[in-house]
């Protein structure tokens, strides 16, 4: 539904989606934004960001943005502390059986197929879709490699990619078909489909989060706009969608922020839902 006023009681922790939430389309952090998250301190408010982003893709936001509490990378299935050096606090790697059947059920679909470790990035065509975007979303350059089936240990995310939506639709429920409960499968974008372990998703960095910080999952409040972000609003107290979310992704929020991300929705929803301030 869309809200017109803040919850009566204020949460201890915001956790926050990233691509087509806090950042807008050319992946900046306005300055609505920041002065967003700077009021949430001042409020004694807790941020904390997730995404299906490597953790390397995340660090940039988490400096620009003064986080000091652990990243949630790969849709949940590495939390890093933030730390000099970082640490793992928590990680779901997908098993190499289950790689080996996505990269080889991918291909045969014609579906193009990155696969993230926590510190690279492979793929076999550098030309194919959406490889540009993606490196200035993540911020390092893709490894291109002849097999990615020799590179499937210690993998955190496989992606399909695809410029044809409806083809990576029908991708995604033949994956979840085929895998079953052995593995996570959902877009992230209409673009991207994300494999990871089943235990790999946003609920679980809800959990982690709150398990970190001692407080129960009720006073934790989680905003985002993609279908991988409905796991995290199943297990937070207060959930926002954005305006530039799909309907389905709307319907499983508490709240839907009119602005999108390219209006400064986030810094509207902390202010509304978050902050109690008024009328969105």
């Amino acid at each position: 539904m869309t809200g017109t006023s803040g919850p009566h009681r204020q949460p201890s922790l915001l956790l926050s989606d990233v691509d087509g939430t806090l950042v807008t389309d050319d992946k900046v952090l306005t300055a609505a934004t920041r002065e967003a998250v700077a009021l949430l301190g001042r409020a004694g408010i807790r941020f904390a960001i997730t995404s299906s982003r490597p953790p390397a893709g995340l660090a940039a936001v988490a400096q620009a943005l003064a986080i000091d509490l652990p990243i949630a990378a790969f849709n949940g299935g590495m939390i890093m502390s933030q730390r000099n050096p970082p640490t793992v606090v928590e990680q779901h790697l997908l098993p190499a059986a289950v790689g080996l059947r996505t990269v080889e059920l991918l291909a045969q679909w014609g579906i193009d197929t990155w696969v993230f470790t926590a510190d690279r990035w492979l793929l076999q065509r550098p030309a194919g879709p959406y490889v540009s975007h993606e490196e200035r979303t993540v911020g390092f350059a893709p490894t291109v490699v002849e097999d990615l089936r020799p590179h499937l240990d210690g993998v955190g995310k496989i992606v399909g990619v695809s410029e044809d939506f409806a083809l990576l639709a029908r991708g995604e429920a033949g994956l979840r078909q085929s895998l079953g409960d052995d593995a996570s499968v959902v877009r992230s974008q209409n673009y991207y489909l994300d494999v990871t372990h089943p235990r790999a998703n946003k609920g679980t960095a809800v959990l982690a989060l709150a398990a970190h910080l001692g407080i129960p999952t009720s006073a934790v409040a989680t905003i985002g706009d993609g279908f991988n972000d409905i796991a995290m609003f199943a297990q937070a107290g207060l959930s926002i969608a954005m305006g530039n979310a799909a309907p389905a992704v709307q319907a499983a929020a508490d709240f839907v922020v009119p602005a999108t991300n390219e209006q400064d929705g986030f810094a509207q929803a902390v202010r509304c839902y978050i902050l109690g301030e008024g009328r969105a």
